[in-house]
């Protein structure tokens, strides 16, 4: 080795030895009879010094050193006079002897540090120097550590590690495919797994009954903060068991992550059915961090605003409310922002309607049309009292309702409510088995093709197939669904008729997947299984919105890899050689 210690493991106890460091340099100091150089690894930083009074020739080759210079350092530990206590190494420093540039290093385009003046274009385009800052290098350590730890848990839950194709057949249910191109198959295409779904069910049948694998998996869709075209899944399933079974292991694998990465003990994972998250929280993944739960003022059983002929909630098909407890004294300044907050065109709402309840009584923006006494009746069904303010939406079912679940997780951001390093987990059960899509005119499976109808929904299906319920569920932290998964039909009759009801002839489900429906007539258990989003699930343990500085070497919203330039053309002999010819679109 070039080195005989790192840079973050020397400390008082080494005062007295003759160590090498080697790493990059980090910062310097030039103090007159002093120059002193900030050394940085993987492991930390150590200080080097360097005495013109001792080694004049030295001192000044020290000088000369600048930014991200790689070089080795050999000397003795010292005890520092001025002390870092903020770092491991802050007690000692190295008395330098020799010094040897092992290579020398351009001025890099931005900052190494944690508080960095490059911009995400510009650190994307040179990760292999974001790389080295501490914040990113330690996102990816977490990310190490939670593949550890999932690994343990799962092997001591006896399931086995299974690597599974990456080079499969296009299916035209879910998001777009990644194609490949055959050579040696003309005109013929594999494609990137969206997800192993249909592998790991064959394992099930193949009698592996319990598999796990930590998989890359690839979706051509539009991208955001939380989406890569290339992402990775905690891909798991089990066979002979309930929805229950695999909620109890599952919810198992996020406590012990919690506790062994984070040190953290989640107590309880309550659980939620799909129809009351829509009710109360207005989407899928409630963050139930904060209460503020949606309130429908105009339901069927207890119409609170109707016959006072104000317009806009006579003619709405939803009036709903949410109470920001003790915010009665709001400011109209501070009520006049939310209002254009929901006029934005990503909320779309047409204004706000709002009350207040202080001590001088019940205020609201509709007083011309609601008593207090009215307007009281609103808090009480939304369990506000004195000092709370109500803000209310009005308008088209969905929009409104989806335009209020965002309002309330704004106002639990101003109200600093959703605090990141508080993690509430959450189940949610009981989705509807199949959507309408209005545009192709067809059922559409809400979580995949495979998903299990709840048996005692099984009925339903040739009369009334927008009321079956999923066997399925979904994990939920803080807000962000984290993973998701079914039990799975394992019986070819009612996988067939699944296929039917998504408008599969029984020629196309034959040639799309009469792999697995064969493989169905030998003898295919009870099984279900869950996929984790990894990245997710780093993002939110790392305490960020982001999964792009919990991978090594991610994408730009657009799908692009700035450091490498792709995706790039390839040649015309290319094209060629794999029998494409390019067609622009109209």
């Amino acid at each position: 080795m070039l080195r005989t210690h790192t840079c973050g493991e020397l400390n008082i106890a080494n005062v007295g030895q003759t160590v090498t460091l080697c790493g990059w340099v980090q910062r310097s100091r030039d103090m007159g009879g002093m120059t002193f150089i900030d050394l940085r690894d993987r492991y930390g930083i150590t200080q080097l010094a360097f005495n013109m009074q001792t080694n004049a020739a030295l001192c000044e080759e020290a000088r000369k050193l600048g930014r991200e210079f790689v070089i080795a350092a050999t000397g003795k530990v010292a005890e520092r006079e001025s002390k870092n206590l903020k770092i491991s190494t802050g007690e000692i420093e190295i008395i330098v002897e020799k010094l040897e540039i092992l290579n020398a290093a351009k001025t890099p385009p931005f900052t190494i540090e944690d508080e960095t003046d490059g911009g995400d274009e510009l650190r994307m385009k040179y990760r292999y120097l974001d790389l080295r800052r501490n914040a990113v290098r330690k996102n990816l350590e977490l990310r190490h550590r939670m593949a550890i730890e999932t690994r343990n848990y799962l092997d001591k839950q006896n399931f086995i590690e299974v690597e599974t194709p990456v080079l499969i057949k296009s299916t035209p249910e879910g998001a777009r495919d990644f194609v490949v191109p055959s050579r040696m198959n003309p005109g013929e295409f594999y494609a990137l797994p969206q997800s192993p779904q249909t592998f790991k069910q064959l394992l099930m049948v193949s009698g592996f009954d319990r598999y796990y694998q930590i998989v890359k998996c690839f979706r051509d869709e539009d991208l955001r903060a939380d989406r890569q075209p290339e992402f990775t899944q905690i891909d798991c399933e089990m066979s002979f068991i309930t929805q229950e079974d695999i909620l109890q292991t599952f919810e198992g694998l996020v406590k012990y992550l919690f506790k062994t990465v984070k040190n953290i003990d989640i107590s309880e994972v309550p659980r939620m059915s799909y129809a009351d998250a829509m009710k109360y929280y207005g989407n899928d993944k409630p963050d139930i961090r904060f209460e503020m739960k949606l309130v429908e003022l105009n339901n069927s059983k207890n119409n609170l605003t109707a016959g006072k002929n104000f317009k806009l909630f006579d003619e709405a098909g939803l009036v709903v409310a949410i109470c920001a407890k003790a915010c009665a004294e709001y400011t109209r300044k501070q009520i006049d922002e939310l209002t254009e907050w929901v006029k934005r065109p990503q909320i779309g709402m047409s204004g706000l309607v709002w009350a207040r309840w202080n001590a001088e009584g019940i205020k609201s923006s509709v007083d011309k049309f609601y008593s207090q006494e009215d307007v009281k009746k609103w808090f009480e069904a939304a369990g506000g009292k004195e000092g709370d303010l109500m803000l209310i939406l009005a308008g088209e079912e969905n929009k409104t309702r989806k335009a209020m679940s965002e309002l309330r997780l704004e106002m639990g951001n101003r109200l600093s409510l959703r605090n990141p390093n508080d993690y509430k987990v959450l189940w949610v059960l009981d989705f509807p088995l199949l959507e309408w899509s209005e545009e192709n005119n067809r059922w559409h499976a809400m979580h995949h093709p495979f998903t299990s109808p709840k048996p005692e929904d099984v009925y339903l299906l040739d009369t009334n197939p927008g009321a079956v319920r999923a066997n399925a569920y979904d994990m939920v932290i803080n807000g962000v669904e984290v993973g998701g998964g079914s039990i799975r039909i394992f019986n070819k009759h009612l996988q067939k008729k699944m296929f039917s009801i998504l408008g599969f002839t029984d020629e196309d489900a034959q040639a799309q997947f009469g792999f697995l429906m064969n493989a169905f007539e030998y003898g295919a258990p009870p099984h279900g299984g869950i996929a984790f989003g990894f990245d997710r699930l780093c993002s939110l343990f790392g305490g960020a919105e982001s999964i792009r500085d919990f991978i090594a070497f991610p994408k730009n919203n657009s799908g692009r890899d700035l450091m490498i330039d792709a995706p790039s053309p390839i040649s015309k002999e290319q094209l060629v050689e794999l029998y494409i010819d390019i067609v622009k679109k109209d």
